[in-house]
């Protein structure tokens, strides 16, 4: 994301960068990227087409910025609902299998739950004329407590709803402070993930530095990877680095290497 949002890279070539740079076959677009040329159905197309010459797969689209689907007006929820079908018209074309949202709003955890309920019941029914499955990550707030966020798709009760765990992502609440915003309560990385396991459609493996020996130094990957392959999880795993000690290129080779590692030492 540093490279595209630096110019370095256009966001139209994503599909060659992974396969060419990184030997990567799929990939999750973040809508921020492509906010002009969701308007434009011919561009929308060419993405495709980029990609399926390169041979490589479109998974999802990430989206973010669309509203609170559990803001505390039904209007608003519909809103939010109406504001993503473009990405679900996008993500059909590009041949993908899920929209990734976001399950925030207002309020405490009991007085969120059964609006971001209606909100993501909403979403999942108009993604189904599209064949779409609606995936909601930890991604701060009550969404990064697990057990909240599995009840929640739980009680949505629709078969395209489904989870992304995240390796990271775990706070629930940050403030400021002189160091800047710092994680004030955070929730169980590992019980996290082994909660959002069994809807799991996408699995993201974040990463921030490693040590000498090419371990990540914030999570254990072993530990991770165990449950991802308890779960009885199948599909592909995002890499996604946030370090600063590395260059993104870096990071991406290292978390690709590290994950390569674990998954050929540990395949049932």
């Amino acid at each position: 994301h540093r490279a595209i949002f630096a110019g370095e890279i256009n966001a139209m070539e994503f599909a060659s960068v992974s396969r060419e740079r990184f030997q990567i076959e799929a990939i999750e677009y973040v809508n921020q990227f492509y906010r002009e040329i969701v308007k434009q159905p011919e561009s929308v197309r060419e993405l495709r087409r980029r990609a399926d010459d390169q041979g490589v797969k479109s998974l999802l689209i990430m989206v973010d910025g669309e509203g609170q689907i559990g803001a505390s007006e039904e209007s608003e929820r519909k809103a939010v609902v109406e504001n993503h079908r473009k990405w679900m018209e996008m993500a059909a074309v590009l041949g993908c299998h899920s929209i990734r949202v976001n399950a925030g709003g207002p309020g405490d955890r009991g007085a969120l739950r059964p609006r971001a309920v209606e909100g993501l019941r909403g979403l999942c029914e108009a993604a189904q004329p599209f064949g779409l499955n609606v995936i909601v990550e930890n991604h701060g707030g009550w969404s990064s407590d697990g057990a909240w966020l599995a009840a929640v798709i739980e009680e949505v009760g629709l078969s395209n709803c489904g989870t992304l765990p995240d390796f990271g992502n775990f706070c629930i609440r940050r403030e400021e402070s002189a160091q800047g915003r710092i994680c004030v309560e955070a929730y169980d990385r590992y019980r996290g993930v082994t909660e959002l396991m069994p809807r799991a459609r996408a699995v993201s493996a974040k990463s921030y530095a490693f040590d000498d020996a090419g371990n990540e130094t914030t999570i254990d990957y072993g530990r991770m990877l165990k449950i991802v392959r308890e779960a009885g999880y199948s599909g592909y795993i995002g890499i996604e680095f946030e370090g600063k000690t590395l260059s993104e290129e870096a990071g991406i080779l290292q978390t690709k290497a590290l994950l390569t590692r674990h998954i050929n030492s540990n395949s049932p």
